[in-house]
């Protein structure tokens, strides 16, 4: 997975399983590509992402389901990303393992650490 050319600011941390993690020290923010031309699924990513930033293995995390289904996202993005999604900036937003996590339409997976995950029903 390569860094898209306009993201000069990124500065590769991690290489974990064949997946780039960049990270963007103006943001905080923690940012890896799903490989639209590859088997890579958005869910897969999200998990070595955040277990990465996190510094823990993928099985200390607590399952991906309990913050997003997993199957429905990576058929969202699959969407996305067979679809000519140029003119739309679709994403969506969850919070995971303490990690507040963003995947684009684009394929762009943002992992934000320091964000505070927003409290459910308060």
């Amino acid at each position: 997975m390569s860094r898209p050319a306009w993201r000069k600011n990124l500065t590769p941390v991690d290489d974990d399983g064949g997946q780039t993690i960049y990270y963007d020290e103006d943001r905080g923010t923690y940012h890896t590509w799903c490989d639209d031309g590859t088997d890579d699924l958005a869910s897969t990513a999200v998990v070595i992402t955040v277990a990465s930033v996190l510094e823990v293995d993928t099985d200390d995390l607590e399952r991906l389901s309990a913050a997003v289904e997993p199957d429905a996202l990576n058929s969202l993005i699959g969407h996305w990303r067979r679809a000519d999604m140029a003119d739309v900036d679709g994403r969506i937003t969850f919070p995971f393992a303490t990690c507040v996590v963003t995947v684009h339409s684009t394929g762009e997976i943002v992992v934000d650490p320091e964000q505070r995950v927003p409290s459910v029903g308060r």
